[in-house]
């Protein structure tokens, strides 16, 4: 698995930052997250199909995810300019969305998140059908996992530092 996150790595020309392997059992979900959804606090609500109300609930995601053994968490961290560089964030997300499609490319079917609603498209088909739901990424915020909790469980740091930002992706085996 480490091998497969290597390769991928080196084919998006994306450094992992950190990596760890933890049983499904130790991931955190909270009905806040999807609260935060709700109130559409990132723009994405009833705008995509891996956020809600289009997405599994929280409870669907949750028997899915326990469904399997372990979770393999990945991030990447990016320097930005201050804590106000949007722009800066953006890249850091775009770089972390490229590592994360070719992670999913490598794992077959495993179900691949990703750090909010999936990035595949520039804007979200939804309401009409998806045009690549062989590639969709879900988001792991709207499956109701804490990432906080996560980088905890996982022993992978949240906060790498001033001047950066830290995305969290995971891979269900």
């Amino acid at each position: 698995m480490v091998d497969i996150l290597a390769q991928a790595s080196a084919s998006a020309g994306v450094p992992v930052h950190e990596q760890a392997r933890l049983p499904a059992g130790a991931l955190t979900f909270s009905a806040e997250l999807i609260d935060y959804c709700r109130q559409n606090l990132c723009g994405c609500y009833n705008k995509s199909w891996t956020c809600p109300p289009a997405c599994e609930s929280m409870e669907e995601q949750q028997k899915k995810i326990l469904s399997f053994k372990n979770v393999l968490v990945f991030t990447t961290v990016h320097g930005i300019e201050d804590s106000f560089d949007y722009d800066g964030m953006t890249k850091g997300r775009r770089l972390h969305t490229l590592l994360t499609a070719e992670v999913k490319k490598r794992f077959a079917n495993a179900p691949v998140y990703g750090a909010g609603s999936c990035p595949i498209c520039d804007t979200c088909s939804f309401p009409e059908p998806c045009p690549f739901p062989e590639m969709r990424i879900g988001s792991i915020e709207a499956a109701g996992i804490d990432v906080t909790a996560l980088s905890k469980s996982a022993g992978i740091a949240y906060n790498n530092g001033e001047n950066t930002v830290t995305f969290f992706s995971m891979v269900l085996m």
